[in-house]
């Protein structure tokens, strides 16, 4: 009689915490979240840490803040890709939340992201420590690699132009588009020279970052967040941002390369 009763506890027990287990995994939400490369060597740490933490699954997928492949950002929030949260470059992101895609008042400035310069891994590394140093560069480069996103905006219609050889390299630049990082051209070997976020190059193996561009040269652009109009997951998606603009967060930003916005306008 002992051993049937301990046998119905047991399996009260059994279904209670089922139950329960279910019950959690029901409260759970997926985030789906478009974000620019630049965030990829942080998030390799940071996604898996929150949802740890909060239970909830993030759905990343990549893409550049700018650009016409079916891959850049703009495009796909365009042909209605499902998303709750949006991570590119903060112009860009204006545009959509001025297209009313996005809600202005959960916009959140988590980094800003300077460009770099990398080879592949093993190779000898260039010197582009000042003006004349990264021109000479380029003009011996066999192939020069850059994105269709903000960096490589920059990079064809400002950088090259500076530094007067638009026309010499012309030839010899290679634009790599949609979600891959010229970072993995390089590796390849499809690219001598990348230009792109340094925390892009950092992300990628088989590239050695050589440094970033000279000062007078230098373009940051502002990494930004903000949660989708329509979402249904924007509880979730508030939780995340948060996440992201923490203390706890900051650390694995400067690791990857970015410098994180600790305060100031758009911060929640």
């Amino acid at each position: 009689m002992k051993k049937m009763r301990k046998t119905k506890i047991r399996n009260a027990l059994l279904v209670a915490t089922t139950a329960a287990l279910v019950s959690i995994q029901a409260q759970a939400t997926e985030i789906q979240v478009l974000a620019t490369g630049a965030v990829s060597g942080a998030f390799s740490k940071l996604v898996p840490l929150f949802e740890r933490e909060t239970g909830d699954t993030v759905h990343l997928s990549w893409g550049p803040s700018f650009g016409a492949s079916k891959d850049a950002l703009p495009v796909r929030i365009r042909n209605g890709e499902p998303v709750d949260v949006v991570i590119m470059v903060g112009s860009a992101l204006d545009q959509q939340i001025n297209a009313g895609q996005f809600v202005a008042s959960t916009r959140v400035d988590l980094a800003q992201s300077g460009i770099g310069v990398g080879v592949r891994a093993g190779a000898s590394k260039p010197d582009i420590r000042s003006a004349q140093a990264l021109k000479a560069t380029l003009l011996n480069a066999r192939s020069i690699g850059y994105s269709e996103g903000a960096s490589g905006t920059y990079i064809a219609g400002t950088l090259l132009r500076k530094l007067g050889v638009a026309d010499q390299v012309s030839g010899k630049t290679v634009l790599v588009k949609g979600k891959e990082l010229v970072g993995e051209a390089v590796a390849r070997g499809d690219v001598e020279v990348g230009l792109q976020q340094i925390s892009e190059l950092r992300a990628v193996p088989g590239v050695d970052y050589v440094g970033p561009l000279p000062a007078n040269l230098q373009k940051s652009s502002l990494i930004s967040a903000a949660i989708a109009t329509n979402s249904p997951a924007r509880i979730s998606a508030k939780a995340f941002l948060a996440f992201l603009s923490s203390p706890e967060s900051a650390q694995a930003l400067i690791q990857s390369g970015l410098d994180p916005i600790t305060s100031g306008p758009g911060r929640n």
